[in-house]
């Protein structure tokens, strides 16, 4: 565990030295729903109606954008060859990695779900709802990032097919995403959509480091 909260802070540390790239996500996530209104209309009826379609859908976008550079900044100073000799499996490398991608960019995103929400005339009653649901729609996009960024590690145009290996696998993820808002706006319990994401980041938390660390190993 020593090992594996090392690199998890050394993650969170190359992001605080790059701000940016949070940032970049979470502009790029207000920036698309603030375009939503100028697409459909100012109707607040149409908005409301598009809203937890159209917050999961640019979350879920906005949180692809760092995962091209997971692995292949370390591969590019060697730093990767150093860390799967640094004692920690690179299953728990894979770990490290999608905890420190949730930390500093789904986090951030779930922050700003709120100002995204009213942008898109979400009822403030679904607010908290929309947070757990990006949150664990994030958490899930994470592991299966890390597995599409290990796949897709030193591959040409590599940054073009991670999104083709990524956006199928969290079709689930977004409908129960959505879901789970659309039920919380219309007043009803948003809590078993909440439960299958849950346990969606459940099934995936053992299974994606294993796979993602089977191809940083070359297997």
């Amino acid at each position: 565990m020593r090992a594996w909260r090392a690199v998890l802070g050394r993650e969170l540390q190359l992001a605080a030295r790059h701000l940016g790239d949070a940032l970049s996500a979470v502009l790029f996530f207000l920036v698309v729903c603030a375009l939503f209104p100028f697409g459909v209309g100012p109707s607040p009826e149409a908005l409301a109606r598009l809203a937890p379609g159209a917050l999961v859908a640019a979350g879920l976008l906005a949180a692809l954008l760092p995962l091209d550079r997971l692995f292949g900044a370390d591969a590019e100073d060697g730093s990767l060859d150093l860390l799967l000799v640094s004692g920690l499996s690179p299953a728990g490398l894979a770990a490290a990695k999608a905890a420190g991608h949730w930390l500093t960019t789904g986090v951030p995103l779930v922050v700003a779900t709120p100002v995204a929400g009213a942008m898109l005339n979400l009822d403030p009653a679904a607010w908290p709802a929309a947070c757990l649901a990006l949150a664990l729609a994030a958490a899930a996009l994470s592991l299966l990032g890390t597995l599409g960024a290990a796949l897709t590690m030193g591959a040409r145009r590599g940054a073009a097919l991670l999104p083709v290996l990524v956006l199928p696998l969290s079709v689930p993820v977004a409908i129960f995403a959505a879901a789970a808002i659309e039920a919380a706006a219309a007043g009803l319990s948003p809590r078993p959509y909440l439960l299958l994401l849950a346990a969606i980041c459940a099934a995936t938390l053992p299974l994606a480091p294993l796979a993602a660390g089977a191809a940083l190993r070359g297997d």
